[in-house]
């Protein structure tokens, strides 16, 4: 069986923070949110690759690491790391990319990768 994942999504303890928080450090876009009458969802704009999502929910944090890929992992590192959690400074793999990995403000584990072709 063949795969292609489209859609991740995190828990939060609360959607208007995480919204902010992610809005504020990582500079992404609100696509859309869910319910309109009362949203506790979210997800965020994306050039390729699967939707990123984030919803309120009572069993946050969700506990993953989610790596994104960036065109220039350090521009984004010198934008960030003074701002947010950090886990892993930024380094370079055995495997030839370079990376590093925060966490939000509910303990969900952001990786940020370059590959080295890019």
């Amino acid at each position: 069986m063949k795969t292609n994942l489209s859609h991740v999504r995190v828990n939060v303890k609360d959607l208007a923070l995480a919204i902010d928080w992610y809005q504020t450090n990582l500079g992404l876009k609100v696509a859309a949110t869910w319910p309109p009458e009362k949203p506790n969802y979210a997800h965020f704009e994306a050039d390729s690759g699967a939707t990123f999502a984030i919803m309120e929910d009572k069993n946050y944090p969700s506990h993953g690491r989610f790596n994104f890929n960036v065109t220039d992992v350090e521009i984004l590192w010198n934008d960030v790391k003074d701002k947010v959690n950090v886990i892993e400074e930024l380094f370079s793999t055995p495997y030839g990319t370079k990376k590093f990995t925060i966490s939000d403000l509910d303990g969900n584990e952001l990786g940020f990768v370059q590959d080295s072709g890019s």
